[in-house]
């Protein structure tokens, strides 16, 4: 019968492992192997129906702790904080959005251990010692940029953008906000998502520094590019307000420096 190992690409039979380095992996049939595949996503995928059952239950909650920025901004201002929906369906839908959107995020570490065990038995020791900080820091880092984003640029954004409104105290017409729901999810999901993302840069330059596609020299080399590119891309994610882009794009310059840092240490050293 077929056998195959997840080293079978990489390990020549020749090759010897260090004792001091073991794998744990053994050489299974290929359909083996598929069925350990199917049993790590029904697993993922039993998690994020069962994630998605309870946020969809709790989607009012979850929605109004969405707009808490918003509402207490209105509320500052003095005014009535109401949200509206022009059609039938829309509530609907946005509770749904939030269900999948708060499903992701609680369901990723079980995703995560699923991909994990998956793949953990064909990775030498070593590899899952320089693994496993990758796989803690990247739910962490996220964290980290969505809560940037919900406490700091949120409030900031909403204050600036309400600063708008008139009163037509003055004789001309008023102008106040009616704010749709699935419009201010749609933000809200879109930048969470972003500051999320733009937060694992050090993750990934860490491991192009790994794998030696990129070394901390060129990193320096390069680095008023980077700023540039930085700057562009929170001017492109972020409402059209200077607050929220330099809110994003000081973090990421931060963090470039720290993934210098980080690439140094773990760069393949020059013999």
């Amino acid at each position: 019968m077929l056998s195959v190992s997840l080293r079978a690409a990489r390990v020549s039979p020749e090759s010897q492992v260090p004792p001091e380095d073991p794998i744990d992996d053994k050489p299974m049939p290929l359909l083996d192997h598929l069925i350990e595949l199917r049993t790590r996503l029904l697993w993922s995928l039993v998690a994020f129906a069962v994630a998605f059952v309870v946020s969809y239950h709790f989607a009012g909650q979850i929605y109004v702790f969405l707009a808490e920025p918003l509402v207490k901004v209105m509320h500052a201002r003095g005014q009535q904080a109401t949200m509206v929906y022009t059609a039938l369906y829309e509530q609907f839908l946005t509770q749904i959005k939030v269900a999948l959107f708060t499903a992701g995020f609680v369901s990723f570490p079980i995703v995560a251990i699923q991909i994990w065990l998956f793949v953990a038995p064909g990775l030498y020791r070593s590899e899952k010692r320089v693994l496993l900080p990758f796989l803690v820091a990247t739910p962490v880092l996220f964290l980290a940029g969505a809560a940037l984003a919900y406490y700091v640029v949120f409030p900031m954004a909403w204050r600036f953008f309400l600063s708008f409104q008139t009163t037509g105290n003055t004789g001309g017409v008023q102008i106040t906000l009616m704010a749709k729901v699935s419009e201010y999810l749609a933000l809200v999901m879109k930048l969470i998502f972003a500051f999320g993302v733009a937060f694992e840069l050090p993750v990934v330059i860490t491991l192009l520094a790994k794998v030696g596609i990129v070394n901390s020299a060129a990193l320096r080399k390069f680095r008023r590019f980077a700023y540039v590119g930085m700057f562009g891309l929170a001017a492109f994610i972020t409402p059209p307000d200077a607050i929220s882009m330099m809110s994003l794009a000081v973090p990421l310059v931060l963090l470039y420096e720290v993934s210098i840092v980080s690439a140094r240490l773990v760069e393949p050293k020059e013999v």
